[in-house]
């Protein structure tokens, strides 16, 4: 990795302000996970999830795909420009510069996070093979997981087993809720093999999102979220659990949207997000207030 970049000379109290604000509108889940966390450490999150939620808005906003892809492009120049200690062009992009200073986080995962979202562009992603499923959960998720698991503090190789497994979990569990939503955007991430398996063959998202297969479908890639829960859990059960607290907060989250899925029969619908309540909730049964 190059050496990480000096603070730029844009005034701190107004980047931590725009990050603060970022996250605190999105209502994420995240939010709930982060909040508690020391000052330092919340602030660098909160500039994560900042970077996330804009470089995700640059694909789900309408526009042409060509300008998507050139704004795309302008943070790949902006996060090498923080490895280069030069100046950036996007606030967002200078409000990374002290967490990466901070907690040596690695330019690749920042890349990935944008490599993965322009994966979306164009067609998109529409009926991956699993290899290619992996690896954009592995881009929009793992990744960032990766540069959260440095920032809760206590590193360790095991760390990185806890990000690559949870990130998987939830990104499916995503997908599992979303199969319906993503369809109305010409998306479909469930992929071929599975389809094949139950005799679903078109490529139309509408079409496989109303097939009376999917169910099965959403079963079987259910299964495999269901491992990569379990392989978390045993990878963060080495872990230090004060530095684990958030990463447990979400999978208490998301478990519990995946349990609901799965007792929906896989249908989707507004009782499966999570009421604010229990995200409270969740953060005190894990000790964050």
């Amino acid at each position: 990795m190059t050496s990480p970049p000096s603070p730029k000379a844009h005034d701190e109290a107004t980047l931590t302000a725009l990050v603060t604000e970022r996250v605190r509108k999105s209502g994420s889940s995240f939010y709930w996970a982060m909040r508690m966390m020391p000052i330092e450490r919340r602030q660098a999150m909160y500039a994560i999830y900042a970077f996330c939620r804009e470089v995700d808005d640059i694909v789900d906003e309408p526009g042409e795909t060509a300008d998507k892809r050139r704004r795309l492009t302008e943070w790949r120049e902006d996060i090498a420009a923080l490895y280069a200690d030069r100046p950036v062009r996007l606030p967002l992009a200078a409000a990374l510069a002290t967490p990466i200073q901070r907690f040596a986080l690695p330019a690749e995962d920042f890349i990935a996070v944008v490599d993965g979202c322009e994966m979306d562009t164009g067609p998109g992603v529409v009926r991956p093979d699993m290899a290619t499923l992996e690896r954009y959960c592995d881009r929009v998720a793992c990744a960032v997981g990766r540069l959260s698991v440095r920032i809760f503090g206590d590193f360790t190789p095991r760390c990185l087993d806890v990000a690559h497994h949870q990130g998987l979990a939830l990104q499916l569990t995503n997908i599992l809720r979303d199969v319906r939503e993503d369809a109305k955007i010409g998306r479909l991430y469930l992929p071929d093999e599975l389809l094949s398996a139950h005799g679903i063959e078109s490529h139309d998202p509408q079409t496989v999102a109303n097939h009376p297969a999917l169910a099965l479908v959403c079963r079987d890639l259910g299964d495999v979220a269901r491992q990569h829960y379990a392989d978390a859990q045993d990878a963060m059960a080495q872990c230090s659990h004060r530095a684990m607290r958030p990463a447990a907060v979400m999978m208490a989250m998301y478990r519990e949207i995946f349990d609901r899925l799965e007792a929906a029969q896989w249908q989707s619908g507004e009782a499966l997000h999570i009421p604010k309540i229990r995200k409270i909730w969740c953060a005190l049964r894990h000790g964050l207030f």
